[in-house]
C-alpha cells in the first residue's frame, strides 16, 4: 500500500509519484500495489471535474502509467472517470500495460466535508481478479462501511483480498473508530482487507494515512505511519483450498468483471508485521497542524509566512508548528505593541521568538493609534471608549502585517482559535486578516494542551504564556473572561452545540448553567458573518466551520429554544 501524498490537479506530479512508488514495490518484490482513492486527480478534486478536459487528461494520465509501469507487478490506481454522460470515482487495475478493469465506487458520501454526489453517479459492476491464483476484490473508501459490495465479492466473487483505497481526511479520534470497523468488515467476511489511505493537505483537509491491512480473523497485522507517506508491505498466505463461490444473483450476475493475471517469479519470503504505535491525542493534532500548513504554503508556492506575535498563548503556539512545518529560515514574525501592552508581552514574545529562532520586528502601532482617535475625535465626540477603538489597534496590525505580506511576498498566518471564531470574539480586516489560519478548528483549552505537549519536546514557548490569563490587550487590564464565559465552560458548550448540534435546552438539561448556555449560542448564531469572511484553516474536530457545518448567515431560528 502506498500511502502517498497527492497535488490535486497537478496530474503530472501525481503521475511521477506513483510511477517511481510503483518501482519502490517492485523492488521489494510486491505482486500488487494500490494507491489512494481518485490520487490521479488528486483529492477532493472538486469542480475541477466538471472541466471536460480535466476529467480526459486524468484518465489520459491512467493509460500513460499503465504503458508505462513494468509488466511483473499490479497496481489498483484511483482517478476520476466518465462515460462522456456521467462521472464516476473509480479504481484502475493496471497490469501487463494496460487497464484491465475499472471498478466504479458505489457508496457516494454526501455528508461533513463530502460532496461526491454533486459530482459522481454510484457505479453497478463488481471487480474481482485472479492473481497468481488468489482473488482479489476492488473497492472505494466508503464502500467497505457497507454489507455491499464487499460481502458480494467474497460469496459471490470468492474475494480472498480485499484491496480498498481511501481519502478519508483526519479528524480527532476518527483512526480507532475506522479500526474497529475494519476489523469487523474483514472478521464478519473472512477475508483480508488492505485498507489504503491518502496522507497529506489539502486546503482545510488533513489525511492521515494510517493505511491498514487486517487479516480474516479481524486482527490488525500491518500499519502504516501516521501524517508522513509510507509504502506498507506484507506477504500474505492464502489457504490452498479455496471456498467455492456462491452463484451470483442474476440481477447482479452480468455485473462482475473478472479476469487473471499471473506474475512470474519466486515465492516470497514473508515480511514480519510492521504496526506503527498509535499517536496520542495531542500528539496526533500537533502533527495534523505541521502536516496541513506545511502543504498549504508549499503547494501554494509561497516560500516564507509571516506570523503578528502578542505574547498571548494562541499565536505563540502558532509560531511554534509554523517553525517546525516551515523552518525558522522561512518565517518573519512581527510585534506590534500599543500603550495596552505589557511589559510581559513583549518579554514573551521577544523570548519565544529567540527560542525559535525565528526573526522578529517590533514595530510600535501606538502613534498611528493616536492619530486614528484624532481624526476621528470629532465623529466620536460624547461616546465612550469601547469595541470601535478596540478593533481599530487590532485593525492597524492587521494593515501592517499585510502590508509586509504585500512588500516581501510572506503568506500572513492568522492565529484566531475555535473558541474565538465561534463566538465572533475576533476582529474582521484586524487579527482574522491572512492567507490561512493554524488554529482555526482548534479549542482555546486544546490551544494550551498542545503548547504544553509541544514543550515537552523542546521548552520553546515561555511558561508564563502558558499561565498567564489570556487578554486582547486593547483596553487597560482586560481579560478575555470580562467577555466571555471561562474557556474550560466555554469550550464543552460549544462542542454540543457547533458540533453535536444540541439545542440549548438539552445543554442545559447536562447540567451547564442556562444564562451561559444562552449567552454562547446567541453568540455562535451572531457570528456566522464574520466566519464567512475567515480565512481557510485546518480541520482537526469533527465538525468544523465552513465545509462541516454550513449555516446561513441570515435565519430567523432562535437557537436559545
Amino acid at each position: 500500500m502506498a500511502q502517498v501524498n497527492a497535488f490535486v490537479g497537478n496530474l503530472e506530479y501525481n503521475r511521477a509519484k506513483i510511477l517511481a512508488y510503483i518501482q519502490k514495490a517492485r523492488e521489494l518484490e510486491a505482486d500488487i500495489v494500490s494507491f489512494p482513492e481518485l490520487y490521479i486527480s488528486g483529492y477532493p478534486p472538486e469542480d475541477l471535474v466538471l472541466k471536460p478536459r480535466f476529467v480526459k487528461d486524468n484518465i489520459a494520465q491512467v493509460e500513460a502509467i499503465a504503458s508505462a509501469m513494468p509488466g511483473d507487478i499490479v497496481a489498483v490506481v484511483g482517478f476520476v472517470d466518465s462515460d462522456n454522460e456521467k462521472l464516476y470515482n473509480s479504481a484502475a487495475v493496471l497490469s501487463k500495460n494496460k487497464i484491465q478493469a475499472v471498478y466504479h465506487k458505489k457508496h457516494l458520501p454526501n455528508y461533513g466535508v463530502f460532496d461526491e454526489k454533486r459530482y459522481f453517479e454510484p457505479g453497478e459492476g463488481y471487480v474481482v481478479f485472479e492473481l497468481n491464483g488468489v482473488n482479489v476484490g476492488v473497492n472505494i473508501c466508503e464502500d467497505i462501511w457497507f454489507t455491499d459490495p464487499t460481502k458480494t465479492l467474497v460469496d459471490c466473487g470468492g474475494a480472498e483480498l480485499m484491496v480498498n483505497i481511501n481519502s478519508s481526511p483526519y479528524s480527532i479520534d476518527k483512526l480507532p473508530q475506522r479500526q474497529e470497523n475494519l476489523k469487523q468488515r474483514s472478521k464478519e467476511n473472512s477475508v483480508f482487507i488492505a485498507y489504503n489511505n491518502m496522507v497529506g493537505g489539502q486546503d482545510e483537509l488533513v489525511f492521515d494515512g494510517a493505511a491498514m491491512l487486517f487479516a480474516p480473523s479481524g486482527e490488525l497485522i500491518a500499519q502504516g505511519k501516521s501524517f508522513e507517506e509510507d509504502l506498507i508491505i506484507n506477504d500474505l498466505e492464502f489457504a490452498e483450498t479455496k471456498k467455492h463461490p456462491k452463484p451470483a444473483p442474476a440481477e447482479i450476475a452480468t455485473q462482475f468483471k473478472t479476469f487473471s493475471i499471473n506474475i512470474k517469479g519466486e515465492k516470497k519470503d514473508i515480511n514480519p508485521p510492521v504496526i506503527v504505535p498509535m499517536l496520542n491525542r495531542e500528539e496526533a493534532i500537533y502533527k495534523a497542524l505541521l502536516l496541513g500548513v506545511g502543504d498549504y504554503v508549499s503547494k501554494n508556492k509561497f516560500q516564507k509566512a509571516l506570523i503578528a506575535v502578542s505574547g498571548g498563548i494562541d499565536s505563540a503556539l502558532c509560531l511554534t508548528v509554523a517553525a517546525d512545518a516551515l523552518g525558522s529560515e522561512n518565517l518573519q514574525a512581527l510585534y506590534l505593541p500599543s500603550a495596552f501592552s505589557s511589559s510581559e508581552s513583549q518579554e514573551d514574545a521577544l523570548a519565544l521568538a529567540k527560542n525559535l529562532n525565528v526573526s522578529i520586528r517590533e514595530i510600535s502601532i501606538e502613534d498611528l493609534f493616536q492619530k486614528y482617535l484624532e481624526e476621528l475625535k470629532v465623529h466620536f465626540e460624547g461616546k465612550p471608549f469601547g469595541a470601535a477603538e478596540e478593533n481599530i489597534q487590532a485593525r492597524i496590525r492587521g494593515n501592517i502585517a499585510m502590508a509586509f505580506s504585500n512588500k516581501f511576498d510572506y503568506l500572513v498566518l492568522s492565529t484566531g482559535n475555535k473558541s474565538e471564531f465561534s463566538v465572533g470574539y475576533a476582529t474582521l480586516y484586524g487579527d482574522m486578516a491572512g492567507g490561512f489560519s493554524i488554529l482555526k478548528d482548534v479549542y482555546k483549552t486544546e490551544v494550551y494542551r498542545l503548547a504544553k505537549y509541544r514543550n515537552t519536546i523542546s521548552a520553546v514557548i515561555p511558561e508564563r504564556i502558558l499561565t498567564k490569563a489570556p487578554s486582547a490587550e486593547l483596553r487597560p487590564n482586560q481579560k478575555d473572561q470580562d467577555t466571555l464565559p471561562p474557556y474550560e465552560l466555554l469550550d464543552r458548550i460549544l462542542k454540543l452545540y457547533v458540533e453535536e448540534f444540541k439545542t440549548a435546552s438539552e445543554i442545559v438539561a447536562v447540567g451547564f448553567p442556562k444564562e451561559e448556555v444562552i449567552r454562547a449560542v446567541c453568540m455562535v448564531d451572531a457570528s456566522e458573518y464574520k466566519r464567512r469572511q475567515a480565512p481557510p484553516g485546518i480541520k482537526v474536530t469533527p465538525r468544523a466551520f465552513g465545509r462541516d457545518r454550513r449555516m446561513p448567515i441570515t435565519q430567523g431560528y432562535l437557537s436559545k429554544k
